[in-house]
């Protein structure tokens, strides 16, 4: 609790708020409603006391230089908890990292507070206040949403609804014939966004190998057989983008020998990526691979020749990414006790078969029970 982050939340919240009213003019127009002018309304963060004070301390009409009017300012002015939105304070959720796009961020969901800001118009003319507040009310309805980037470091961005509270005018005139007017307009808006907390990272959490133990038998027999099975997640598609051959030919969907063009960096049983299709290499004749098409679910389509043939390796398996559909591979190991011992063991592998409605069955384990697998990686 209490380490050091800023993922400068509520600065850009501030700095989006700011920038809704950037860009306000004004028209001046003569007695044959022609625009004499066209001025764009300063725009800057501060009080209004600040700009009051520096107009009372320069009255005089006839210096050169002084604060020019129109102008709008605008202040943050409180930061209030909205229990309304509140959400698990448990439940966290994870991204990738934008520095690497390999890195697995986790953070825990936002805490909700509204930001209450104040934007001043000043002018010494009120038609001049009536055309920056016609051109502004009709987009808060009484909400505008504003997209604010919350954390830059996962991409984390959200829609911010902008609510317009209320609007006050204030005339400021006092003095003589040559002190200066001022017409206020003040608008009061809240801005309901969200506090994140820290990040950490997630990647050496994830889990990349699992093994269960079964022991047959039942309650009224010694047990007298052992099962291992292990699992681990594998990619059904190419990440790196390396091109290892071409096909040949074109090949149909019916198709289950692939002629391809260099044999050199192919091996039997690995797995191959054929634009957006999962093919599993059993045996190789010259030039001429034996094939299962569509694994993991992957849709069979036709291909022409000179399509590229990726690899899927185990860098491979390290890339995939969250959301993605994967496979895996296993082995499972038999073996029988006698007094405590192992005597027997075998091994063999399972492949994964994810994405179709296709089943095993394990008579010799599992009598006649069907596995179904189904893989997404989270």
């Amino acid at each position: 609790m209490f380490e050091y982050f800023y993922h400068e939340i509520l600065r850009n919240t501030i700095v989006s708020f700011g920038s809704l009213f950037n860009n306000i003019t004004i028209k001046h127009k003569n007695n044959s409603n022609d625009v004499t002018s066209v001025i764009k309304v300063p725009f800057s963060y501060g009080p209004t006391q600040k700009f009051l004070a520096r107009l009372n301390q320069s009255p005089d009409l006839n210096k050169p230089i002084q604060i020019t009017l129109p102008r709008m300012s605008f202040e943050f002015t409180g930061l209030t908890y909205d229990s309304t939105r509140k959400s698990t304070t448990t439940q966290t959720f994870t991204a990738k990292s934008i520095t690497d796009g390999k890195e697995t961020k986790k953070v825990y969901l936002p805490v909700p507070y509204n930001l209450q800001f104040e934007v001043s118009i000043m002018s010494k003319l009120n038609d001049d206040a009536l055309q920056i507040i016609e051109q502004i009310l009709p987009y808060f309805q009484p909400a505008y949403t504003m997209t604010v980037e919350l954390i830059d470091e996962i991409n984390e961005k959200r829609d911010v609804p902008v609510i317009l509270e209320n609007i006050t005018m204030q005339d400021d005139y006092e003095g003589d014939f040559t002190s200066r007017r001022v017409l206020i307009y003040t608008l009061r808006f809240t801005a309901k966004t969200y506090l994140f907390g820290p990040t950490s990272s997630t990647t050496k959490d994830i889990i990349k190998k699992t093994t269960i133990s079964y022991i047959t038998g039942d309650t009224t027999n010694t047990p007298t057989r052992e099962v291992v099975y292990s699992a681990e997640p594998r990619a059904i598609k190419n990440y790196t983008g390396i091109v290892v051959t071409n096909i040949s030919n074109d090949i149909s969907t019916e198709d289950t020998l692939i002629t391809v063009n260099d044999i050199s960096s192919i091996l039997p049983n690995t797995y191959l990526d054929i634009e957006g299709e999962e093919i599993f290499v059993k045996l190789i004749s010259g030039n001429i691979l034996t094939v299962e098409r569509g694994k993991d679910g992957t849709p069979i389509t036709s291909h022409l020749a000179g399509a590229a043939i990726k690899s899927i390796t185990s860098t491979d398996n390290e890339l995939i990414e969250t959301g993605d559909d994967f496979g895996f591979s296993g082995s499972t190991f038999w073996y029988s006790i006698k007094n405590g011992k192992k005597i027997r063991q075998i091994k063999r592998n399972i492949q994964c078969r994810c994405g179709n409605s296709s089943s095993r069955r394990r008579k010799s384990f599992w009598k006649n029970t069907k596995i179904y697998f189904r893989c997404r990686w989270y």
